[in-house]
């Protein structure tokens, strides 16, 4: 029990050192866990070299891609970033299987009065299985959501933006 507790401190450590708040890294390691099956892993990011990240639709920076590794092997990828909503911005998690078929989108946080409906299990069920192959079309793939349309547009938009740079990253054999 004590070896677990410190390996836990240890990469909670190195999680803050990565830049990620206390209150999404304890959401991250959550899903994590539940989402691989697994109780200790490793959290290493992911470098990709400034020119190369300039190229990509999405943002990747030193702390928010991340390899997962258990037992010496991959298990997925991690990533976290913002993306707008109405007024504000909400923090989101995209964990990827070694392939980078999404295993499961989730919201950490939303700081909107309305459109939290995004965060719903159910609706965010509609990226699990997305390749870096796929591309997204709003109320055609993506079912709408009354009072959070921009909340919708916007996940959308960054996880279509996530899959072709993830797709870029495997063309360039980085990934």
């Amino acid at each position: 029990m004590k070896l677990r507790q410190v390996f836990i401190v240890l990469c909670a450590t190195l999680f803050l050192s990565f830049g990620l708040s206390e209150k999404i890294q304890k959401k991250v390691f959550k899903q994590i866990k539940s989402t691989y099956d697994v109780e200790t892993f490793e959290f290493t990011p992911f470098q990709i070299d400034e020119a190369v990240a300039k190229e990509l639709p999405s943002k990747f920076e030193d702390d928010n891609f991340f390899t997962i590794t258990s037992d010496a092997k991959i298990v997925g990828y991690a990533y976290v970033a913002k993306a707008p909503s109405k007024t504000a911005q909400f923090d989101y998690l995209i964990l990827l299987d070694p392939d980078l078929t999404v295993k499961k989108a989730k919201v950490l946080i939303y700081r909107e009065e309305y459109g939290g409906e995004i965060g719903s299990k159910r609706w965010l069920r509609q990226f699990v299985g997305k390749t870096p192959k796929d591309e997204l079309k709003y109320e055609q793939d993506i079912v709408a959501i009354s009072g959070a349309t921009i909340s919708v547009r916007s996940m959308t938009s960054a996880i279509n933006d996530l899959l072709r740079s993830l797709h870029i990253l495997q063309s360039k054999n980085i990934l």
